[in-house]
């Protein structure tokens, strides 16, 4: 095991009538004015927006709002929230929404008290030292960027999908998560988020660091809870500790627990990026198609490491470990297909994908090698985009 420091100074509130309790948690931190980042119209549709604000409102606290977040959230929308929260002279930024919304109120919070460009911190030119605070109201389990100090914006000139890494800058203070507000997310919508929330936990159990039993047996208590209840999510919407349990996994996913004293590997994660940067798709869909391929990939010169997912996170009995792994990864697929997600990049909608391409813009992000568990290189990369295409 690695030497680690572990911190997670988010306060969690979690249950019925969560959201509820925002305003008060603004108005305990100080906050005077704050700026509601939110995503397309289900929020207002909801009556979310509405009871936030009036909820501020009644607490003293001053706010504006900035909406139209959209998934593979962009830097357009960034620019635009760091000049009213410049204008406005807010001290705060709430979330209302999932990832794609909290990586963006991030980004803002983080750009507004900078000088320079806030595109400095994702292309690696600058280090965030401050930001403004910021909370969350959650409403997509599946990010975990509630409980991290992560972000992933996409740059329209290029298309250039990178993810900026905090220790404490840019953690939500707090997150509310009440699971009666995913109740009404729809069917590809849930099952995307629970294949993003299962592939953070993979990316750190995938690594070369050995002896973290502990952390290994959190990882995969992790992965088979979620494998459980997300075909009662998926038949039953309304069930109520069902859609708990899938919020708080993908919290605990994210958050930097299933990564303590190991070497991470996160190569599935930027080949994807390319993938949903370049066409659009959804980003935990694109998971599903990636990492069976990755998995398939470094089981030809790696197998242990998934021999042992296999064995204990899907009760493979083979002993060989090539074939327990290549069992193990069917049967992910097969889970993953079970609850309506794409396995290949053709049911992903992607008929003809230019591999060049995405090969050469991964490299080019993210540099000659990537990945902790398998360092791979453009042949290999090239070789797994192939292999996702089958």
């Amino acid at each position: 095991m690695n030497n680690f420091t572990f911190c997670t100074p988010t306060r969690y509130v979690f249950g019925h009538g969560a959201e509820e309790k925002a305003a008060e948690l603004a108005a305990a931190a100080g906050w005077k004015k704050i700026m509601i980042v939110y995503g397309g119209q289900s929020a207002i549709r909801s009556g979310l927006l509405d009871r936030v604000k009036k909820s501020l409102d009644a607490a003293g606290i001053s706010h504006v709002s900035l909406g139209g977040i959209r998934p593979n959230p962009t830097d357009d929308k960034v620019y635009e929230g760091i000049t009213l929260g410049r204008d406005e002279n807010i001290d705060a930024m709430l979330a209302v929404g999932g990832g794609s919304v909290i990586d963006t109120a991030k980004a803002i919070a983080g750009g507004i008290p900078y000088a320079g460009d806030f595109w400095d911190f994702y292309c690696g030119k600058a280090t965030v030292n401050e930001a403004l605070p910021l909370g969350v109201i959650l409403t997509i389990p599946a990010a975990g960027s509630e409980g991290s100090g992560n972000s992933v914006i996409t740059r329209l000139d290029g298309l250039r999908k990178l993810s900026l890494r905090t220790d404490t800058a840019l953690r939500p203070k707090f997150a509310c998560l009440n699971p009666e507000l995913t109740f009404t997310l729809p069917p590809y919508q849930t099952a995307s988020g629970i294949a993003d929330m299962m592939v953070h936990i993979m990316e750190r159990y995938f690594s070369p660091t050995e002896q973290v039993e502990v952390t290994d047996r959190l990882c995969e208590g992790l992965l088979k809870a979620i494998i459980e209840e997300a075909p009662k999510v998926m038949s039953d919407p309304q069930n109520y500790d069902a859609r708990a349990n899938i919020m708080w996994s993908g919290t605990l996913a994210h958050n930097g627990i299933c990564g303590c004293g190991r070497q991470e590997d996160w190569a599935s994660h930027f080949i994807e990026h390319e993938l949903s940067a370049l066409y659009d798709v959804t980003h935990g869909a694109g998971l599903a198609v990636i990492t069976p391929a990755w998995m398939t990939y470094v089981t030809t010169i790696l197998p242990a490491k998934v021999a042992q997912f296999a064995r204990r996170v899907f009760d493979v009995t083979e002993s060989d470990d090539t074939k327990a792994a290549t069992e193990g990864i069917a049967r992910l697929r097969s889970f993953f297909h079970s609850i309506g997600l794409p396995i290949t990049m053709k049911e992903l909608g992607i008929e003809n994908p230019d591999i060049t391409r995405l090969v050469t813009k991964l490299h080019e992000n993210k540099g000659p090698q990537i990945g902790g568990y398998l360092p791979l290189d453009a042949k290999a990369t090239e070789a797994i985009f192939r292999l996702a295409a089958e």
